[in-house]
Formats: C-alpha cells, sequence, structure tokens
C-alpha cells in the first residue's frame, strides 16, 4: 500500500529536479556561479549529499551504526565531495548526478514503512526521521537553484556567496 508521505516525498524531489534539469542548458559549462565552482562542481558536491544519504539509508534498513562523513565539519565534506571528482569531465558528472538520484529515489521507494517512519542517523551524526531528512536536501537543491536564477541575470560574473 502507498503511504502518501513517502508518495508526496518523492513528488517534491522530482519537482525539485525537473526544475534544476530544465535549467541545465542554460548554464555554461566553464563560468563560475560561486567562487570557485562552476555547475560541474555544484553538481558534485550534490552527488556527494546523495550519496551519504544513501549511505545512511541503508544502514538503517540494516540497524547498523552509519558512517558519518560529515561529522566533523560540513564545508569539509562539501570540500572533499567536489575534490574527489576534480577529475572527471562534466558529462561524467552529469550521468553520476541523475543516476545517484535514481538510487536515492528507488532506495526511498522500497524503504519498508517501519524504517521510513523511524529514526535515522544522518550524515553529521543526528537522528531525524527520513521525511526531513530527503526534505533538507530538496530545500538545499532549492536553494542552489535560486542562486543559479540569480547567476543567470549576470553570469559574467560568480555570485558574492560560496556554493555550499
Amino acid at each position: 500500500m502507498p503511504v502518501p508521505d513517502r508518495d508526496f516525498l518523492l513528488h517534491r524531489m522530482d519537482e525539485t529536479r525537473s526544475t534544476l534539469e530544465a535549467l541545465l542548458p542554460r548554464i555554461d559549462i566553464h563560468k563560475e556561479i560561486y567562487p570557485n565552482w562552476t555547475i560541474r562542481d555544484m553538481l558534485a558536491h550534490m552527488i556527494g549529499w546523495d550519496d551519504a544519504t544513501i549511505a545512511s539509508l541503508r544502514a538503517h534498513i540494516l540497524d547498523r551504526p552509519p558512517s558519518v562523513p560529515a561529522i566533523r565539519s560540513l564545508d569539509e565534506f562539501n570540500s572533499q565531495s567536489v575534490s574527489s571528482r576534480k577529475d572527471l569531465d562534466f558529462e561524467h558528472i552529469l550521468k553520476e548526478w541523475r543516476l545517484t538520484r535514481q538510487v536515492l529515489r528507488t532506495l526511498i521507494e522500497q524503504l519498508p514503512d517501519e524504517k521510513f517512519f523511524s529514526p535515522v542517523v544522518v550524515p553529521w551524526g543526528e537522528k531525524t526521521t527520513v521525511m526531513i531528512l530527503v526534505d533538507m536536501f530538496r530545500d538545499h537543491e532549492q536553494e542552489h537553484i535560486r542562486d543559479i536564477l540569480t547567476w543567470l541575470k549576470h553570469p559574467e560574473k560568480p555570485l558574492e556567496k560560496e556554493g555550499n
């Protein structure tokens, strides 16, 4: 039986991702959106968070303690997510970004109801619900969308804030 909260969450994730997908053709992949971050770097950053969320959910399913890759510093985790993919070209990053999100989406779809509604340890070590965890990252993606829309008004210069 479908869980309305899960269906709503997946719909919102898809909606946000579709918005970002629609913006991609308007973005010059060589220009910085944030200081030292192109769209390639921003997508690598999002892949890192999707990977960390997938790892947390998989550990949650198995009743195992998750790794908490961002427990020391969110900025350090963001930097590592981008730098670990620095040698990959844009097309590779784009494919990985899409695939990682599909893996996350499938995992959420298949999550047993008792796991969907029970507390999960998130990548920075706190406990929350799957709904709140995934919604936080959806909000995070929306923040990047707002930044891109602002940047597209003047794409000749990066935004004055860091991309995190």
